[in-house]
């Protein structure tokens, strides 16, 4: 049996306290265990007194009882007692099954104070005697305060399992090395992980030593450490700190670190690390960049790297005045290599003009490997007659390599700015070059100057674009 009501005084007496900002503006939910709709009645009359809104619904069986708390959401339960004729579980005992706490409040004739005692003892939130009912309102706020207040207690308390579960595991943990040091940055404490990390045998040994000392004296260095830099600079910056440090063997180790500082009694600073080992990650990132700019088979720079190491040589000489050289180079006949020998042997060509390359140049000078048979060598401040003095070392030394089958080169020279001045007349130009080359050594001199104006750099460009996308 449904009972409702509303109030619209803007000002209750008694505010619902059980969940939230936009549960203080609802109505009271109220569930009355009564065999009696008058007694429900009397009751809804102090709150409506008391200025509270509310909805209220009665029951008087366990099974209405039970279907209304499973369908339906409660701040609070009244309920009467005893109750007659009531068979099944009792009030406190299906109240106690739920798993989201509802206090109750039990509305009784003169019972005496032991019963009232027993009552709350076994759960109840309190007792109300129906000759002062008017103390209802007051009981029931009551009541939802010391729940809501249950509610924290349980929230705070299960937050601190979570932390502690949370430290234990750290401590633990196999990954992360914790250590905990005092101002001076001497250990106080470290756990097996860091231990394991530093390749040291016991804690004691680690104890002695002082990988944290240098970190906290240096104050740029322990504001990364404690993520005031992040603070300074907006939340832009990176808190974490990577650093170098040693192993007990000597053998380096990358580490990154994370800190706070927590001050104990008797202890006037000391800080909280945490250290993670990322010295393999690392090496993966350096090998995977160094894939990402090398061609697999040579080792040497591949295209992309090529064209990055341009661009930054032509801002270099725009800014110095200064002449560079691009060398293109045709390895002669590597498709008859190919057919005669196999590509095995076809693949030990290019690596050994590969070799030849290196060491025809200086530590300054980038070679390339970026189509099939194609290579470039970046010479920075190089003019023209020097660079056509290293062409022709690279042609006599691959000559001369002693391996067989025998190898031969064709080789364009370009100069910057004289020749092009950005990247693709710069290419270019060097393409013409090579083509004028090859076209001299069979025999088709009295063609050159007309096959080079017909053929612009742009257009050498396009065609050695064409001829890497039918490599790839």
């Amino acid at each position: 049996m449904p009972l409702a009501s509303r109030n619209n005084v803007n000002q209750p007496v008694l505010p619902p306290v059980p969940h939230g900002p936009a549960s203080r503006r609802r109505p009271l939910r109220i569930l009355f265990v009564h065999g009696d709709p008058g007694d429900a009645k009397q009751c809804l009359r102090q709150l409506k007194r008391a200025h509270c809104k509310f909805r209220a619904h009665v029951v008087s069986t366990p099974k209405e009882f039970i279907k209304h708390l499973d369908s339906k959401h409660y701040d609070v339960v009244l309920a009467k007692y005893p109750l007659p004729r009531w068979q099944g579980p009792q009030v406190l005992e299906v109240l106690a099954e739920r798993e989201r706490s509802i206090p109750l409040i039990f509305l009784t004739d003169r019972i005496k104070q032991e019963l009232v005692a027993e009552l709350v003892t076994e759960g109840a939130a309190d007792c109300v005697d129906r000759d002062h009912i008017g103390h209802l309102p007051v009981a029931i706020r009551r009541a939802l305060s010391e729940n809501n207040l249950r509610e924290e207690r349980d929230r705070s308390e299960k937050k601190l399992r979570h932390s502690e579960a949370r430290y234990r595991a750290l401590v633990g943990n196999l990954t992360y090395g914790i250590c905990r040091c005092d101002g001076e940055g001497k250990f106080l404490d470290v756990n097996q992980a860091l231990v394991t990390m530093l390749g040291y045998t016991s804690r004691k040994e680690v104890m002695a030593a002082h990988h944290v000392s240098e970190i906290l004296c240096n104050t740029s260095n322990r504001e990364r450490l404690l993520g005031l830099s992040y603070e300074k600079d907006g939340g832009d910056a990176d808190v974490r700190l990577e650093i170098d440090w040693k192993r007990k063997d000597g053998t380096a180790l990358k580490v990154r670190l994370s800190g706070r500082q927590a001050s104990t009694e008797g202890e006037k600073d000391s800080y909280e690390i945490i250290v993670e080992d990322i010295t393999q990650q690392r090496k993966l990132e350096d090998h995977l960049r160094q894939q990402a700019a090398q061609d697999p088979l040579t080792g040497l720079a591949n295209y992309r790297h090529l064209v990055e190491i341009l661009d930054s040589e032509i801002k270099r000489s725009e800014r110095t005045r200064r002449e560079f050289a691009l060398l293109f180079l045709d390895l002669d006949g590597l498709k008859k290599i190919n057919d005669h020998f196999g590509h095995v042997v076809g693949s030990q060509a290019l690596c050994r003009l590969a070799d030849v390359l290196c060491n025809s140049c200086r530590n300054m000078d980038t070679a390339a490997r970026f189509g099939g048979d194609e290579f470039a060598v970046i010479l920075p401040e190089t003019s023209e007659v020097p660079a056509n003095l290293v062409a022709g070392r690279i042609c006599d030394n691959l000559a001369r390599d002693g391996r067989k089958p025998k190898l031969s080169v064709s080789i364009g020279v370009a100069i910057y700015p004289k020749d092009g001045e950005k990247i693709d007349t710069l290419m270019g130009a060097a393409d013409v070059a090579v083509y004028a080359m090859k076209a001299r050594a069979h025999g088709r001199e009295e063609n050159i100057q007309k096959t080079t104006r017909k053929i612009s750099p742009q257009a050498a460009v396009g065609r050695k674009m064409r001829s890497r996308s039918r490599v790839s």
